[in-house]
């Protein structure tokens, strides 16, 4: 299996006022858990690491995402990364009244394409409960795919069976203008980046492709089922030999709730823009793909997403 991935839009359009916080990130992952499990869940009263179906359970692999047994990366982890990304409108937009269209993204990776149905079932059931605060309806009206075809209208509930995931080959291929010397990025939201174990806002460029190699390995080997043959040392020694210019990063703080920890949780991260120059062209591969799929810590609240600006 090839490392692909399924990118696809929601349109929804409110019934009632809904109220959302200025990232609305975590309020969409949040909700869109919360209701995914009464959806699937046939063991009401039982935490997914306790039930003996989790390793066939829709939920737990999507939304928990538990280490499978006998695997040889990540062990000593209860968790691997989510095989989605929910990317939020960005606009800080906080009203949305009804008839008015509220859209995100979705980016479903690996064999996790297979459970689009679910997600699509799962928000038009969130859309009659509510979401926000006060929990405002919507109606889901139509999803589509990353060429702006509708593959499923609400009208008369059928998913076209003809959609199709992208591979990281027809990335680069769609992506072949971009020139290997000199290149900036534009962190979009807020974007969390480790280093030596710990958060850093003083971002090189080894750092940024220490934590793609890392995403993008674990995505490959969890969810696309292969083990890619790169000579990460390699790789990382020749990123820091890419020189940083023009830095306007800065550091955004961001809390969001935790309902299942009932606590408040740091996520800030870096947002802006920042160019580097030097010998990129073997980085362009890591880079597009993580223009996909995001980076760092918390991308399937949206975190992490990032745009090469041309």
């Amino acid at each position: 299996m090839r490392f692909q991935f399924l990118k696809v839009r929601f349109i929804l359009v409110p019934v009632e006022p809904i109220i959302l916080p200025p990232y609305k990130g975590s309020t969409l992952r949040g909700a869109f858990g919360h209701a995914f499990r009464k959806v699937v869940c046939i063991v009401k009263d039982k935490d997914c690491v306790d039930c003996l179906l989790r390793s066939r359970c829709a939920y737990s692999y999507i939304f928990e995402t538990p280490t499978p047994e006998g695997t040889s990366r990540m062990k000593k982890y209860p968790y691997v990364p989510h095989p989605f990304v929910i990317t939020p409108p960005l606009q800080d937009k906080r009203v949305y009244k009804p008839e008015e269209e509220l859209s995100f993204s979705l980016t479903l990776i690996g064999r996790a394409a297979e459970y689009l149905p679910y997600f699509i079932y799962t928000f038009e059931e969130l859309g009659r409960r509510g979401i926000g605060k006060g929990k405002g309806r919507y109606r889901l009206l139509r999803v589509e795919d990353g060429k702006e075809r509708v593959i499923y209208q609400a009208e008369d509930k059928g998913l076209r069976g003809d959609y199709t995931s992208l591979s990281w080959l027809q990335i680069l291929r769609m992506k072949g203008e971009l020139g290997p010397q000199e290149l900036t990025l534009r962190f979009l939201t807020p974007t969390r980046l480790k280093f030596n174990g710990r958060f850093t806002s003083q971002l090189e460029f080894h750092i940024l492709i220490r934590n793609l190699l890392r995403r993008i390995s674990l995505l490959a080997y969890f969810h696309c089922g292969i083990e890619l043959d790169l000579d990460f040392r390699e790789i990382i020694d020749g990123a820091k030999s890419v020189e940083k210019r023009d830095d306007r990063l800065r550091w955004y703080d961001w809390e969001r709730y935790s309902r299942r920890q009932d606590v408040r949780l740091k996520m800030g991260g870096i947002v802006g823009e920042v160019s580097f120059v030097g010998e990129l062209g073997e980085f362009l591969p890591f880079l597009l793909l993580g223009e996909q799929i995001h980076v760092g810590k918390g991308t399937s609240f949206g975190l992490g997403k990032y745009e090469i600006v041309r």
